[in-house]
């Protein structure tokens, strides 16, 4: 038996992104589910830019880069009085 997790990058918008993860297990070749769907989400500033860098692979992390680009869309102060 192995437990994998897969991620997905779910509503990717300049300004924001969702990411869903998710535990399976193969079981006598059968893929199932274990627990329950974790979604998080992720504003295009720079607090959310450094809490996606910190639990997202290179490979996830740049994916949202290339549709991010090189600077936030969100100001911190706009996000906070909201």
């Amino acid at each position: 038996m192995e437990l994998k997790e897969k991620i997905t990058l779910d509503m990717l918008t300049k300004d924001s992104v969702s990411v869903l993860r998710q535990q399976f297990l193969n079981f006598n070749g059968e893929e199932m589910q274990v627990g329950c769907n974790i979604r998080n989400a992720y504003m295009n500033s720079k607090s959310g830019r450094e809490q996606l860098r910190k639990v997202l692979s290179d490979e996830y992390y740049n994916a949202v880069m290339a549709v991010w680009g090189a600077d936030p869309t969100i100001d911190e102060s706009i996000e906070s009085e909201v």
